[in-house]
Formats: C-alpha cells, sequence, structure tokens
C-alpha cells in the first residue's frame, strides 16, 4: 500500500509545468524536461523549510505570493557551480593579453563585471589576477570589479569571502599564501580572503532580466555558463545589452560551451569563448 506522505510529494506534471513558467517568467531561466529531477530535490527542500505538505501546496503559495517568494524561491532552484580559476584560459588571456594592453593605453580606469557570479570565487580570481598583473602601479590607478548574481544566499557567501580549505588547493601556492588567510582551531579547514583583493569587488543582487543601474562602460564582460539556461531571443537580448555596455574593443568572456550566434557578427573571436567587441 502507498503511504500517503509519498503520494503527496509526487510531482505532477501540473505543478511541474507551473513551475517552469514562473522561474521563466521572473528570470526567463529555461527549466526543460530534463531539468525536472533537479527540480523535484530542490522542490523536496522547499516544501521542507516552509512546512508544507506537498508541492501542491507550495505551488499555491507562490500563485497567492508570486513576488514575495520570488527571491527565496528563485534562490532555491538556481545551480551555483563554480571554482577559483575555473576554464583557466580566460584568466591567462586577461594576465597575457588584455590587462597588459589596458596598461599601455594608460587610463588607469579598469572595470571588469561578473555578471553571475555564485559564491565569489570568479571575482576573486578576477581580482587576483588584476593585482598580479598591475602590482605597484594598482595604487593609481581606479579599478572596480562589478560581481552580480539573481541569488542573494551566494552573494552573501562572496561578500564574506570564506571558503573550504579544500576549494583552494589547486591554485597556485604562491597566491594562496598571498591572497588567502587560514584559520585557526576548528576554522584551520576555511579560509578567507584578503581585505585587499575584496576592496577590488563591490557585490549587488541583480536579475539579468531586469534594467541594469550601471552605466559602464566595461573593458571586460564574465558571463560564463549562465547563457545555457535561456532560450535563443533571450541569449540575443542579452548579448545586445552587453554589447553596449562594453567600451570600444571590450572584451566578452562566455562559458565553454556557448557561443554569441548570430551575433557573432559584432565581435571578433580572439580565444576559446573569448571575444571583442568591433566597433
Amino acid at each position: 500500500m502507498t503511504d500517503s506522505r509519498e503520494t503527496k510529494q509526487k510531482l505532477s506534471d501540473d505543478d511541474f509545468d507551473f513551475v517552469c513558467n514562473y522561474v521563466y517568467k521572473k528570470s526567463r531561466i529555461v527549466l526543460s524536461d530534463t531539468k525536472r529531477e533537479m527540480v523535484y530535490r530542490r522542490f523536496t527542500r522547499i516544501i521542507r523549510d516552509r512546512h508544507l505538505e506537498s508541492f501542491s501546496d507550495y505551488c499555491q503559495l507562490l500563485r497567492s505570493d508570486p513576488d514575495g517568494e520570488e527571491r527565496y524561491f528563485i534562490n532555491a532552484v538556481t545551480t551555483n557551480l563554480t571554482s577559483f580559476f575555473r576554464e583557466e584560459h580566460h584568466f591567462d588571456y586577461l594576465a597575457q593579453h588584455e590587462l597588459p594592453n589596458l596598461i599601455k593605453k594608460g587610463s588607469k580606469r579598469m572595470r571588469i563585471w561578473c555578471s553571475a557570479s555564485s559564491t565569489g570565487e570568479e571575482p576573486y580570481s578576477i581580482a587576483m589576477t588584476v593585482k598580479e598583473s598591475l602590482k605597484s602601479l594598482l595604487n593609481s590607478w581606479d579599478v572596480k570589479i562589478l560581481a552580480t548574481d539573481i541569488d542573494s544566499n551566494v552573494l552573501n557567501t562572496g561578500k564574506e569571502g570564506i571558503y573550504e580549505y579544500k576549494g583552494v588547493e589547486d591554485i597556485p601556492e604562491h597566491l594562496v599564501k598571498k591572497y588567502f588567510s587560514r584559520g585557526m582551531g576548528i576554522n584551520s579547514n576555511k579560509v578567507k580572503t584578503t581585505p585587499d583583493i575584496q576592496s577590488l569587488i563591490t557585490f549587488k543582487e541583480l536579475n539579468l532580466m531586469n534594467e541594469w543601474p550601471m552605466k559602464g562602460p566595461f573593458d571586460v564582460i564574465f558571463c560564463r555558463n549562465v547563457l545555457i539556461y535561456f532560450d535563443k531571443k533571450t541569449q540575443l537580448e542579452l548579448f545586445e545589452r552587453f554589447h553596449n555596455l562594453l567600451a570600444p574593443n571590450g572584451l566578452l568572456i562566455l562559458g565553454h560551451s556557448e557561443n554569441l550566434g548570430v551575433f557573432q557578427q559584432h565581435f571578433e573571436n580572439v580565444g576559446r569563448t573569448i571575444f571583442r567587441k568591433l566597433n
């Protein structure tokens, strides 16, 4: 005989469709049927945290208070997979080509936007790359790194800059010693980013589908492993907005499985998923 509680925990087609439509409306993220198991797992955690009996109960809550539940729900269902210096060739290109070129221009102003910063490993990797490239010049430069994400929870992790030690084990040892401090006692398995790279970064909550308050221009925009969650129409809208916000000859850096599609005509491909704005 099937337990009544187990029956209530089944994710019906109607509930799944409602959730997919809600997420798309709020964030333009597309949840296809291949994401059903992921939705089920996160939905299970949601109804447990909300002390509800079924998925349908939570769907009813979303219907009755769609705006009030938006932040909590989007935080719960979005994916946050990241690591320090992930897709290392992007940071190599910054260090070996882009940052030296910006230094030669001598404007002494640098703006970099990490548009899906997750728990902060990406913007801190950018900050370390900038510090290592500019060295003593940094004191006379106006450098700002903007780190945004739709998930307020992961942004808080980024702001704190506290990570498990195992998360920095693949970073070159000299960078770990320079830019992380290790905890003591019960916190010996954790590290914290140092103030000199934290000071370069501003963390802000931002839904990419909403109005962007920043005016730019940005020398470099990272938007990695995010576009795969959007449909083609939304991707093209974002490419146009990124293009408008980039400085002349600025860089747009995408994830390893992403491309510009028909918007490629407005950029030059200068590396693996590294694109330079054409003017």
